[in-house]
């Protein structure tokens, strides 16, 4: 997924079995994040970091999604544990990862294997990716603060 693309209509079931549309946005833009795994520490730090930044991403207009491989119950853990604001897409069949090309190979340790490559997306209330933050761009202690600075960057 490119900027200028057209993001799918349904991104799939949240943590409590909901499905996430664009529709249901109500014409609002979206942050999605896609992140490796709930209640790991990079992924806790990001999570939290758009946690203290959510009312501020709201009132830009955005709504925020985040995405892992895990499933409901682990969201809802990872929700309660950490006061998390937003929903979380259980996308335990990987087809949005694949189809968002955020699932590839990650090393580790002096191993390889497949996995989610942090990449939040920023789309537009029409569902046109405006923006692509990589692995190699997300700071995950302030990702609020980048996402709220890309966006006044370029309102």
């Amino acid at each position: 997924m490119q900027t200028g693309d057209s993001i799918p209509a349904t991104l799939g079931t949240d943590q409590d079995g909901h499905e996430v549309t664009l529709a249901g946005l109500n014409g609002r833009k979206l942050i999605l994040y896609f992140y490796p795994k709930d209640n790991t520490s990079g992924c806790t730090a990001e999570a939290c970091s758009l946690r203290d930044h959510y009312d501020a991403l709201r009132a830009a207009g955005y709504e925020v999604v985040g995405v892992s491989t895990d499933g409901e119950a682990s969201h809802r853990r990872f929700i309660e544990k950490n006061a998390l604001p937003f929903r979380l897409v259980a996308d335990v069949e990987k087809n949005l990862v694949q189809a968002f090309g955020v699932w590839g190979e990650k090393k580790m340790c002096g191993r390889s294997y497949m996995g989610t490559l942090r990449t939040t997306f920023v789309i537009g209330a029409d569902g046109r990716v405006e923006h692509v933050l990589g692995p190699k761009q997300i700071k995950t202690k302030t990702h609020g603060e980048q996402l709220l600075a890309l966006i006044s960057e370029n309102e």
